[in-house]
């Protein structure tokens, strides 16, 4: 079968997650929606919150993967687990991005406080 967009997508969204249990997080959900976005991946380490944006770009002609975590989509991002502390309680949280260019777990690119609320 060959890999669609959105294929890809998850099965990039479960290499991070698998990347980062096995980094001592713990999985909350993945997918979180709502009115202001997606959030890819909510994770937790010890008492803070990760919220993870996962990016795979297979083709670099566009910018790398790092490159298309926009201002615009930190914004949406930030209210988006805004949404989420409101519905789930305040906690301390931060933002992170896991970073491929292949769907490779060796090649996994982890930035921790990839952005500031």
């Amino acid at each position: 079968m060959k890999m669609n967009k959105n294929n890809a997508g998850l099965a990039a969204e479960k290499l991070a997650a698998t990347f980062l249990v096995n980094h001592g997080l713990k999985f909350v959900t993945q997918n979180y929606h709502c009115k202001y976005g997606e959030i890819d991946l909510i994770m937790k380490e010890a008492k803070t919150l990760v919220f993870v944006e996962v990016r795979l770009r297979s083709n670099s002609q566009f910018g790398c993967a790092a490159a298309s975590i926009t201002p615009q989509k930190q914004q949406k991002l930030i209210l988006t687990a805004q949404h989420y502390l409101q519905q789930h309680g305040d906690a301390l949280c931060r933002f992170d991005a896991i970073l491929m260019d292949q769907a490779d777990a060796s090649r996994i690119e982890w930035i921790r406080n990839a952005f500031d609320a």
